[in-house]
């Protein structure tokens, strides 16, 4: 005779290690390694050649793949701005704040630049704050 499994009673929990496993919703969509790598590469160069990579990677490989195309172009308005900061910086130098804004757009261009690079390679796009973004 066989034995029907048991069910558990409509108000108890599954135990943790018979519950099945809940795959978790991310950002990420499937991207290739060399559109991360790129994608990378862009935001992380950026930091230390300003907008020269960003424009390059963008010019070169935006008909290739899509999420290279986003990133680079994100990488390239960041630090447009980040330039259009220095110069309202070295403007702003004569009367004290543009010497106080410029360590700001060092750290801010180091931080947000390295988180950039961080998340495009897991294969999420990542939208930079405060960025005018010029390039559409």
């Amino acid at each position: 005779m066989e034995q029907e499994p048991s069910t558990p009673p409509p108000d108890s929990k599954p135990d943790a290690d018979t519950a099945v496993p809940q795959e978790e919703a991310t950002d990420a969509v499937a991207v290739s390694k060399d559109a991360r790598t790129m994608a990378l590469l862009s935001h992380l160069l950026g930091v230390f050649t300003s907008f020269l990579v960003p424009l390059i990677i963008y010019i070169i490989k935006k008909d290739e793949d899509k999420f290279i195309e986003d990133q680079s172009k994100e990488a390239l308005n960041f630090q447009i701005t980040i330039m259009i900061g220095w110069f309202a910086a070295f403007a702003l130098s004569f009367i004290v704040i543009g010497v106080i804004l410029m360590p700001v757009l060092v750290i801010g261009n180091f931080v947000f630049g390295i988180l950039a690079a961080l998340k495009s390679n897991e294969g999420i796009a990542y939208r930079y704050p405060c960025t005018i973004r010029l390039v559409k």
